[in-house]
C-alpha cells in the first residue's frame, strides 16, 4: 500500500506569515491536532480530512508552479508520513517550510526544511505542551513564533528568548492575535524594547478577512 497522509486542504494563495510574507505559495493543511489552543484559527482541521497518497499530493502542488511550499495543519508533525513528503518536496526543488506547534519532536525534519515553530505563551492555554528541547534543533534558518494576545504574553516572550538565546540561534516572530492584542500596541512595544524580533500581522486576514482556503 502506498504511503498516504489525511489532508484538509490544498490550496495556492500568499504567505500571510512567517518570514516569506507575500510570496505565492502552496499551502498542504493536514488534518489533527493534539493541541486545542484558545487563539486556534484552523479548528475545522481537528478532524475529518481525505487520505491522500504522498504522489498524489505532490501532483496537485505541481500543478501550481510555485516556488514556495508550507506544510501546515493542524499539527502536520502528529502523523509520521510528514516528514517522507518534506523530503519528496524539497528533492524536487521546492522550497518548504513547516508550520509547527513546537509540541512535537522535530529532530527528524529535514534540515532543508525552514521550521517555524511556535511556542506557546501563557493565554494559548497550553504552554505546558511546549517541546524545548526542540530549540536545540533550529538554526539561523528557522523561526521561533510567539502568538501574542496580551501583556502577559508578551513578557513572558521576552523572558523565554533570553533564558534560551534565542535571537542568536532563530529568527523570531512576534505575532498579535487578532482581536485581542492591538498589532500597533504591540509594535510600539517591541520598538520601545528594542527586541530583536519581527514584528507580523496575519496578512490574509487584512486581505481576505479570513484565513486562506476556508
Amino acid at each position: 500500500m502506498s504511503k498516504a497522509l489525511k489532508i484538509t486542504e490544498i490550496f495556492y494563495s500568499l504567505q500571510g506569515e512567517s518570514a516569506t510574507v507575500g510570496f505565492p505559495t502552496v499551502f498542504i493543511r493536514l488534518t489533527g491536532c493534539p493541541l486545542r489552543c484558545s487563539y486556534c484559527d484552523t479548528a475545522y482541521a481537528f478532524s475529518g480530512g481525505i487520505k491522500q497518497s504522498l504522489s498524489t499530493i505532490i501532483d496537485k502542488v505541481d500543478k501550481y508552479k510555485a516556488r514556495y511550499v508550507t506544510v501546515t495543519g493542524g499539527e502536520p508533525l502528529a502523523q509520521t508520513e510528514c516528514n517522507e513528503l518534506m523530503v519528496l518536496l524539497v528533492n524536487k526543488g521546492y522550497q518548504v517550510s513547516l508550520e509547527t506547534s513546537g509540541a512535537i519532536d522535530i529532530s527528524k525534519v529535514d534540515q532543508r526544511v525552514v521550521k517555524i515553530m511556535d511556542l506557546k505563551t501563557p493565554s494559548s492555554d497550553e504552554m505546558d505542551k511546549n517541546l524545548y528541547q526542540n530549540i536545540d534543533f533550529l538554526s539561523i534558518k528557522d523561526q521561533v513564533k510567539f502568538v501574542i494576545a496580551n501583556s502577559v504574553d508578551y513578557e513572558w516572550s521576552k523572558t523565554i528568548i533570553k533564558k534560551y538565546g534565542l535571537s542568536a540561534r532563530c529568527q523570531i516572530l512576534f505575532s498579535p492575535v487578532m482581536g485581542k492584542m492591538n498589532p500597533t500596541e504591540l509594535a510600539e512595544k517591541i520598538i520601545q524594547d528594542n527586541l530583536p524580533v519581527r514584528f507580523q500581522i496575519q496578512l490574509h486576514k487584512y486581505l481576505w478577512d479570513d484565513t486562506p482556503g476556508k
